[in-house]
Parts: structure tokens; sequence; C-alpha cells
């Protein structure tokens, strides 16, 4: 945050940037199931999650742990990568 911005305006920041990464990932996954014929259903079945979570992840509604990334990652045959980098 440094020392200029308030606190508000870093919030703010916080909450686009979170809402950005998950709707590039919902879309990365549904690109990556749908292309390997798989339903929500079968993802859920596998990953041992509700597909109403599926659901909502794949909407950008829902916040994913990174338990849930990776075991849906690994449904579809991905590697869940998380790294920092400046900017």
């Amino acid at each position: 945050m440094g020392n200029t911005g308030s606190r508000e305006e870093y919030d703010a920041l916080v909450e686009q940037n979170q809402r950005q990464i998950r709707e590039t990932i919902a879309k990365q996954f549904v690109k990556y199931r749908k292309s390997k014929r798989m339903t929500q259903q079968t993802v859920a079945d596998l990953a041992g999650i509700k597909r109403p979570n599926i659901s909502r992840f794949e909407s950008g509604d829902y916040n994913p742990t990174v338990d849930m990334m990776v075991k849906i990652a690994t449904c579809v045959g991905l590697e869940l990568d998380i790294r920092l980098k400046e900017h």
C-alpha cells in the first residue's frame, strides 16, 4: 500500500485484482473442462466437491480454496501454478 492512498483505495484494488484472477482462472478451467467433454457433475464427483460449488466457481461467484483449485485442475489434466510477481 505504501504511504499514499487510502484504505478504501487499497481494498478496492485488492477486490478488483481478486475478481480478475477468479474470472481468468474460471475461463481457463471451463475451456479445459469442455475440451475434455466433462460435465460439472463429472468434475464434482471426481474431486469430491458439490456440483453447485463448481458452477459458482465457473461463474465467478465463488472464491475457491487452493485445495479446491488443485482438485478441479487435476480432474481436467491441469496443474495449478501460483506465483507472486512485481507489478
